[in-house]
């Protein structure tokens, strides 16, 4: 398997669903405020952004983006992560959730400001279609945002799910080569808490 391939080397993850889906969204829920927070941050999210949140399970960063007065669209294939979604979310928040996959988004093109996805690339079906979707949706300037734990070589089980030094470096290749400027690969905190960033803008041709 080459690095490009590897991005997404849990891809055969079943999903969310059930009571197994419920118990990972009440999970999700608790861990996942610190990277909503940098991924606001890396975007710099505010009123004039249009953010879409690819994979956003229970919405934690649809609702730190919504807090910095952005509209936000999240989009996740599990109807129970959207369900936890609906009921811990304010209903006068700015945000629309909907069904649909990082393949597919059920989002009108070059409408966004802003793209991300946390701690969810490594599940996608299909990386380069994903990407050229992120870039349909953008318009022209707009952020394109991934960010995965740091993931030691050879690790197996849990912490497998996240990417290596070599597999974000690949994902940044990959923007660069599906239309995206400013491309850059990041290392982001330390210890258990450290990630990769990988971050680029749409090309405006």
């Amino acid at each position: 398997m080459n690095a490009a391939r590897a991005i997404n080397h849990h891809a055969e993850h079943p999903g969310f669903a059930g009571v197994t889906g419920v118990l990972c969204g009440l999970v999700f829920l608790l861990v996942g405020r610190a990277k909503a927070r940098l991924a606001a941050d890396v975007a710099q999210v505010s009123a004039t952004d249009h953010v879409v949140d690819v994979g956003c399970g229970p919405g934690t960063a649809a609702r730190v983006a919504a807090r910095r007065g952005a509209r936000v669209t999240g989009v996740d294939p599990s109807s129970t992560m959207l369900r936890i979604a609906r009921l811990v979310t304010p209903k006068r928040a700015p945000i629309t959730w909907r069904e649909g996959t990082a393949e597919a988004l059920p989002v009108t093109g070059g409408s966004a400001t802003v793209v991300w996805a946390l701690a969810t690339v490594h599940h996608w079906q299909d990386v380069d279609k994903a990407v050229a979707e992120a870039r349909r949706v953008l318009t022209p300037g707009g952020r394109l945002i991934a960010i995965e734990r740091q993931s030691p070589d050879g690790a197996t089980g849990l912490a497998s799910h996240g990417w290596t030094q070599q597999q974000a470096e690949a994902f940044g290749a990959l923007c660069r080569d599906a239309g995206f400027d400013d491309v850059s690969v990041a290392e982001r905190g330390s210890g258990k808490q450290a990630t990769w960033v990988v971050s680029g803008t749409r090309r405006t041709l």
